[in-house]
């Protein structure tokens, strides 16, 4: 009986997780008004005309560090083309530590300071893993969530793949 009880509970769960993957990738970004670093006004959310790639990151996480002076790369390569990057630190990460690692990398997109986990928890990320990286296309839909470190070679192709054709 017991036996019986355990794979139904693993066959829901499967369920469970496979709708939430379908769903998820037809999911709309949160609208969110937030502000960077340097005080700029950044809006995320529907019909923002732009692609954008949303970077959680920490500056305790490896392999965060590791895919920094990859988004660098794609943001100078692509920002003029359309895309925008922002970076959004962890709750945990000290605000000045961050500072202090967002100008020794000389990263040049916003970053952003979640210290309430306002933008973790309204793009659906409890367990803030990372990296998380998310891009979403130009009317705010949400095309991948990436766990971990991105291939990206893969990741820059999708995001050519959305990028205005009047702009490339």
């Amino acid at each position: 009986m017991s036996k019986t009880i355990f794979v139904i509970i693993i066959v829901l769960a499967a369920l469970v997780s496979i709708l939430w993957l379908v769903i998820d990738k037809q999911r709309a970004a949160p609208t969110l008004h937030l502000q960077s670093a340097t005080g700029e006004n950044i809006v995320i959310g529907k019909n923002m005309g732009k692609p954008l790639l949303v970077n959680f990151w920490a500056t305790s996480c490896s392999a965060c560090l590791v895919e920094i002076p990859h988004l660098i790369e794609l943001y100078h390569e692509l920002n003029s083309r359309g895309l925008d990057i922002i970076g959004v630190s962890m709750s945990y990460d000290p605000p000045m530590l961050v500072v202090d690692m967002v100008q020794q990398k000389q990263i040049p997109y916003p970053i952003v300071f979640d210290l309430d986990k306002k933008i973790q928890l309204a793009f659906g990320l409890p367990q803030g893993i990372t990296p998380t990286t998310l891009l979403i296309d130009a009317n705010g839909k949400i095309l991948q969530r990436i766990q971990g470190m991105p291939d990206m070679k893969q990741l820059r192709k999708n995001i050519i793949a959305i990028l205005p054709e009047s702009i490339l």
